[in-house]
């Protein structure tokens, strides 16, 4: 009976969760989707040019940036399969997209806890094209051609008509909300499950020394797990489960995804750049180090900020008391 009562509130959760994020995520894939196929893309590519030359990149090498941020990484990898680069550049490409992609349903993912979209924006964009400056005048090698690996580019289908354009559209919306679904549903049973035998307790605990050092409380710990496994998007699910649940406060909420906007799903994130020829170690260290050293800044300067608020309280109140 419990196992049945675990599988039923799994799926229930599973299911309401695809339908919150499904609203998002289908209209934006849609919309987007629908705008390759028209002017509005190579718009903004021209627009990001200026602003790649100044990081060292070509004005094409915008292409797979813009393509990675309104849709997912895998359309922006292949965008770089088609083009001439050196490893160099590709390395601060893949560096720039792995701080930095899907923006719309991630920030939008955000909104649903709490978290301003604008601030995961700037976070996000801010980083990848500060390292991409960075490694910019750092690494002074890296000038042979990129060989890529075993992934075959492409080509952009050529569909006729509108119609066939919204179709296409239509498709891969519809996908990726059942794409979503086959992983939240069967995630949200796994949590269930995991919370019936006692299991999140204990991970609670393994967890603890990551959440302390970030400046986090413990209650973060499954979101942080979840977020660094599978992502935001793909994570979601558990995510906002989680922060109704546990009571997430606002402070720990935005420390959580200033850390996790840098470096989540560090597994698949990082093995699906391995076909660009570039060396994967150096970006997956990069996004940790990132990630903890700017959690543990904003942590700093955010307790802070609330000692000294603390202490004008205290001080008012002396001064009051003695009048």
């Amino acid at each position: 009976m419990n196992r049945l009562h675990t599988l039923k509130q799994g799926l229930r959760v599973g299911l309401e969760t695809t339908w919150i994020l499904g609203k998002v995520i289908f209209p934006v894939t849609l919309i987007v989707t629908v705008l390759s196929y028209t002017p509005v893309i190579d718009w903004v590519v021209r627009w990001c040019t200026p602003v790649m030359s100044w990081i060292g990149l070509p004005g094409e090498a915008s292409i797979p940036f813009v393509l990675a941020n309104l849709l997912n990484l895998y359309a922006g990898i292949g965008a770089i399969l088609t083009l001439d680069l050196t490893v160099k550049e590709v390395f601060i490409l893949a560096v720039m997209m792995s701080f930095s992609h899907n923006l719309l349903i991630e920030s939008a993912v955000a909104k649903k806890v709490g978290v301003s979209m604008t601030v995961a924006v700037a976070v996000r964009l801010g980083l990848a094209f500060v390292s991409a400056f960075l490694i910019h005048l750092i690494w002074q090698g890296g000038d042979q051609p990129a060989r890529y690996g075993f992934i075959p580019a492409q080509a952009e289908a050529e569909l006729t008509g509108w119609g066939a354009v919204v179709w296409e559209g239509l498709q891969t919306a519809g996908i990726g909300v059942l794409q979503l679904a086959a992983v939240v549903i069967p995630l949200m049973i796994m949590i269930e499950w995991l919370k019936a035998v006692n299991v999140l307790e204990r991970f609670n605990v393994w967890m603890r020394p990551l959440t302390k050092l970030l400046g986090l409380s413990p209650n973060t710990s499954v979101t942080l797990g979840a977020g660094l496994v599978f992502g935001l998007a793909f994570g979601a699910g558990v995510i906002i489960q989680q922060f109704k649940e546990e009571n997430i406060s606002k402070k720990d909420m935005y420390l959580l995804f200033i850390f996790l906007v840098a470096c989540h799903a560090v597994i698949e994130d990082t093995l699906i750049f391995v076909p660009l020829g570039i060396p994967v170690w150096p970006l997956l260290v990069a996004r940790l180090v990132i990630a903890i050293l700017l959690t543990m800044l904003i942590a700093f300067i955010w307790n802070r900020l609330e000692r000294n608020k603390q202490l004008a309280y205290r001080t008012e109140n002396e001064v009051q008391h003695d009048v």
